[in-house]
């Protein structure tokens, strides 16, 4: 994998996690202040509907943690808004946890884990986390891709949470 291709990847994340349905008028005004480069607005716009359980408010608070919008970058707290969004079933959010478990950005580095995350991601009709899946099987034994599919099935039986 290509650190452009992810990067290009995370962006059209963030771009098709905000262009849906706004529930909100906060939500919108958070997009619009996106949309104009002004993440400071966008998180203090998102923060609460984050807390609130909205989950294309804590994939995009993710993002911004992730990529070090108008905050210092952060991977953990991005991987916690990160889990919260995927535990509501955010594929965006399952693609960007197997990103940060393949770079080690804010875990250890970690193939089960990255292969698990791109695994759903890809179940979720997701064509990017499928390429990058398949490519980091290639370089896993069969007992290992065998126990990255295990993790799938637990992750799902615990409906996302601790995954």
């Amino acid at each position: 994998m290509h650190k452009y291709t992810l990067t290009s990847i995370l962006i059209i994340s963030f771009l098709i996690g905000s262009s849906g349905v706004c529930w909100s008028a906060d939500f919108q005004k958070g997009v619009d202040a996106a949309n104009r480069g002004d993440f400071a607005t966008a998180i203090k716009e998102w923060t609460p509907l984050a807390r609130q359980g909205d989950v294309v408010a804590q994939f995009n608070l993710g993002l911004t943690y992730h990529e070090g919008q108008a905050v210092p970058q952060d991977y953990k707290t991005a991987m916690k808004w990160y889990s919260l969004a995927a535990q509501q079933g955010n594929a965006d959010a399952y693609f960007n946890m197997g990103v940060m478990y393949y770079n080690g950005q804010g875990v250890s580095v970690d193939d089960l884990r990255a292969h698990m995350w791109f695994d759903l991601s890809a179940a979720a009709g997701n064509e990017g986390a499928a390429i990058n899946r398949d490519l980091i099987a290639e370089t896993m034994t069969p007992s290992q891709v065998a126990q990255a599919k295990k993790l799938v099935q637990e992750c799902l039986a615990r409906n996302y949470k601790g995954c």
